[in-house]
């Protein structure tokens, strides 16, 4: 069984022997909710591509302390896949990044297109926003991945044909496109960028003001993906071409 993860501010310096606490709501669910215990042995990790394997040595109901038995040095994982997600309504926007940073992405941007149903502004942009980070953390412990996922914040469409005409490999969902995903080239390294859309679909605007920026419009197949899993299924299809999953 796999050892159950938890985020800490920082690891550097530590090492085999050493003591390191943890405080805070972090600490709080652990041994409050899951019911921590001495001697459970568990992963620390800064999210930064460290990640300790200790002991707990000692519990209280707002902190407890590890005894670090061995520490290891994760490289970023590489090709580093960015994904652009338009606003869905609803809790589908968690959903979105809960998925894509269970896969591995290693950034996920808030895009307000067009036909997006949800808006953020004001109080509610700094909920929602507040919301992916909550959800892509827990994912990533979940998921027991060293590198944790920024969550940037809310993008415009000229923000987001910057990103795309940085990246090394750049493609937008779209379902009227006749490039199959499939018949992309894609680099053993650098940096690669998936656009899905919102539910209303992109307008012909979006799309070609990314395509001018160097991306490729694709399909993924017959079937119209909802904008919650279409991501996740194209960042599958990419990484399994890659040395990340073996490509």
């Amino acid at each position: 069984m796999t050892l159950p993860q938890h985020l800490v501010p920082t690891l550097d310096g530590v090492r085999p022997g050493d003591p390191v606490t943890v405080e805070g709501d972090e600490a709080h669910h652990a041994v409050v909710v899951r019911r921590l215990r001495v001697g459970e042995r568990l992963l620390l990790t800064d999210g930064l591509g460290l990640v300790a394997t200790g002991e707990v040595t000692a519990t209280a109901k707002r902190a407890f302390t590890v005894s670090v038995t061995a520490v290891e040095d994760h490289p970023r994982p590489r090709p580093s896949v960015t994904v652009v997600q338009a606003l869905p309504k609803g809790e589908r926007g968690e959903l979105a990044v809960e998925v894509l940073t269970e896969i591995g992405v290693a950034r996920v941007v808030p895009w307000a297109a067009a036909r997006s149903v949800a808006v953020w502004k004001g109080e509610r942009a700094t909920r929602s926003h507040a919301k992916w980070q909550a959800t892509a953390r827990e994912a990533a412990k979940q998921a027991r991945r060293a590198w944790h996922p920024e969550v940037l914040p809310l993008a415009a469409t000229d923000e987001v044909a910057g990103l795309v005409a940085a990246a090394d490999v750049a493609v937008v969902l779209h379902e009227d496109a006749t490039e199959p995903l499939g018949a992309l080239a894609l680099p053993a390294d650098g940096e690669l960028v998936v656009v899905v859309g919102p539910e209303g679909g992109l307008t012909e605007e979006e799309v070609a003001t990314f395509v001018e920026h160097g991306a490729v419009a694709v399909r993924l197949g017959a079937e119209v993906l909802r904008t919650s899993t279409a991501g996740v299924a194209a960042v599958a299809a990419l990484l399994s071409r890659t040395p990340r999953w073996g490509g």
